[in-house]
């Protein structure tokens, strides 16, 4: 990581931190948050199904009155920091750093689970609390009660990542994690026997894994707008509503987790046609500019979640590189839009695309 939290003279966009990050951090480190499960390629899905949509450009429209606020709250842009986990490991400050970019940039940052740092230490005007389900009620509560003191706006249940997937690009670049998560520090152990002719993965890892019973219990246990992270289908959609959900994120979890899944971006339209106009959506998966963030909006996404960018800009340059990267993608949001004739984001629907994704269905 970086020794001064200065931003270097060479960063011309934002996905320039990419290339700033593999310089300052340990091989394995990189690894670790550039690849995917299995072979990457989910996480190459992600990024090429972005670029494939083309955007026409339109001309001559009185845009002097665009604006890129966001209808989910009314915040000043459409970009989400995603729950990045443990990020001790990019930068010696942390959460921390990264809430102190969100909070001078007017960005929801999403504190996970797995953070460094215990989540009452991670402070800031704008955040929620994303929740992995623990391997009982209880603890899954005490969590949430914890961040509904600490000031938290919304819960995001994480619910693609019942058993984590290997990533070759990660064991092979030597990376080994071992870090404790602080939130779960008092966690108590968890029942890992197996009785003979059961399976390490379904009467093991799964033994504990959610279902939609724990989400419409959630549901019922907290005052705070729960959302579900990792909805890739229709029909899930459709269920997480039933099941009391305010809100969703369109994800296949960056290409973490099934590596065989569909990019992230072809999902949208049809989970967009079955909830409707007005159902909240986020869209998480491959994010690297800001005509990307208008690639994810005008197939149906309310706004999007940074995560590996805000993991590099977070190495290079603490809190100053993570809200420059904001600066740039918000920036590089407003020239695409008035390149292609929109003044808000909700004209950004109405965009004129090509290499458009099928609302079909998956």
């Amino acid at each position: 990581m970086a020794d001064n939290d200065a931003l270097p003279a060479n960063i011309h966009c934002a996905r320039d931190y990419e290339d700033l990050a593999r310089q300052v951090l340990k091989a394995p480190t990189f690894a670790h948050v550039a690849g995917g499960a299995g072979r990457d390629t989910a996480v190459a899905a992600n990024l090429a199904a972005l670029e494939a949509v083309r955007i026409t450009p339109r001309v001559l429209r009185d845009l002097t009155h665009g604006a890129t606020t966001c209808r989910l709250g009314g915040r000043r842009h459409p970009i989400w920091l995603a729950p990045v986990a443990f990020q001790e490991l990019f930068h010696a400050g942390a959460e921390r750093e990264t809430a102190r970019a969100a909070a001078a940039t007017g960005t929801c940052m999403v504190v996970s689970t797995l953070s460094s740092l215990p989540l009452e230490e991670v402070t800031g005007p704008d955040r929620w609390f994303q929740l992995y389900a623990q391997p009982s009620r209880q603890a899954t509560l005490d969590l949430v009660r914890r961040a509904e003191s600490a000031g938290y706006g919304a819960i995001m249940l994480t619910v693609d990542a019942p058993v984590h997937a290997p990533g070759l690009t990660s064991l092979r670049a030597g990376f080994r994690g071992g870090l404790t998560p602080a939130n779960l520090r008092d966690a108590p152990p968890v029942d890992t026997s197996l009785a003979p002719g059961e399976g390490r993965v379904f009467q093991g890892f799964l033994r504990h894994a959610p279902t939609w019973a724990d989400v419409e219990w959630l549901r019922g246990h907290t005052r705070l707008p729960l959302w579900l992270k990792g909805i890739m289908h229709p029909d899930d959609a459709r269920t997480a509503r039933e099941s009391g959900a305010d809100g969703l994120v369109v994800s296949n979890h960056g290409g973490r987790e099934l590596d065989a899944a569909p990019a992230s971006l072809t999902a949208l339209p049809a989970i967009r046609a079955t909830m409707g106009s007005d159902f909240p959506l986020l869209f998480d998966g491959g994010v690297r500019s800001g005509q990307d963030v208008f690639r994810a909006i005008a197939l149906g996404a309310d706004g999007v979640m940074i995560g590996r960018l805000q993991a590099y800009a977070l190495a290079v340059a603490g809190a100053l590189g993570v809200g420059h990267m904001i600066k740039l993608l918000r920036e590089e949001l407003e020239v695409c839009m008035a390149l292609s004739g929109c003044a808000s984001l909700a004209d950004i629907a109405q965009a004129d695309l090509s290499g458009r994704p099928s609302a079909g269905g998956n």
